[in-house]
């Protein structure tokens, strides 16, 4: 386990079994109990007590979501609407590979590079000052390169990693 110094498998909707883990002195307690509401709710509100400093649980519907937040989680992992906006992002062109959502306005996509930029450099496209998007990386040939430089050219085949306001996003790749 690498990432891991303790995991521990019990009943944690028993007070003493949680007690006995000293749960202060975790990192992050995580609950992954999804389609028990009772006793994920009651989890993390006794983890809460007994002093963990950070708690993150995993919401199966809004609501699920809302009571985890009311009950101290720190934060909701509710992956069924992580996957269906994921999904009708990536659904909604050819070109859209992947896609990272940091806020309601912001995230960074991966692409297919448009064909009118094949053959062409960053600065000659200048996607930052027409669009206000950022070049983060180039895909090519699964070969994944973050030094981008204004003299880097796109090619063919290319995947690149923009980061932006979605809006400029969409306008930038006509998505």
């Amino acid at each position: 386990l690498k990432y891991v110094t303790d995991a521990q498998i019990g009943d944690c909707t028993n007070k003493e079994y949680i007690q006995s883990l000293g749960v202060s002195n975790f990192d992050v307690c995580v609950v992954t109990i999804g389609d028990d509401l009772q006793s994920s709710l009651v989890t993390v509100t006794l983890l809460k007590e007994y002093g963990a400093v950070r708690v993150v649980a995993r919401a199966s519907n809004e609501m699920h979501e809302t009571l985890l937040e009311k009950v101290g989680a720190d934060s909701t992992l509710y992956p069924e609407k992580q996957l269906a906006s994921w999904t009708a992002v990536s659904c909604t062109s050819d070109t859209v590979l992947d896609y990272i959502k940091l806020s309601e306005d912001y995230a960074i996509f991966e692409l297919m590079v448009p064909s009118e930029w094949i053959g062409k450099s960053v600065v000659e496209i200048d996607v930052r000052k027409k669009y206000a998007v950022n070049v983060l990386g180039i895909k090519r040939d699964d070969d994944l390169t973050m030094s981008i430089s204004p003299s880097t050219v796109f090619e063919e085949n290319d995947s690149v990693f923009v980061l932006g306001n979605k809006k400029s996003i969409q306008k930038a790749f006509k998505i």
